[in-house]
């Protein structure tokens, strides 16, 4: 029995996120930027080959149990999880008043 992997997908306003915060990063240090985005998206192909790795979102409000979320360089990554696709939603810097959405 062959497992087909799931496809990662980013929301537009994460992707518009992340890059409006690498780009302010990147004004002091090209270097660190460089670091963050790599390694960023290294976690996050990492994702597909256990996408319960990481704890329930708890900024998400009604979980039944199918957005997860970690933090890396001071960022929150939140991301939904079905059968086909792991579906990045959400990112913030951990310095941001926490919200449910």
């Amino acid at each position: 029995m062959v497992i087909k992997k799931r496809r990662i997908v980013w929301d537009n306003i994460a992707k518009e996120y992340i890059k409006n915060s690498l780009q302010h990063i990147k004004q002091d240090s090209p270097q660190n930027a460089d670091k963050v985005k790599n390694t960023i998206n290294l976690k996050i192909k990492e994702i597909p080959d256990n996408p319960e790795r990481y704890a329930l979102d708890k900024y998400r409000l009604n979980n039944e149990g199918s957005y997860h979320a970690f933090e890396i360089y001071r960022f929150r990554i939140s991301y939904f999880v079905n059968d086909s696709e792991i579906r990045i939603v959400r990112i913030r810097h951990t310095n941001q008043i926490p919200l449910k959405y």
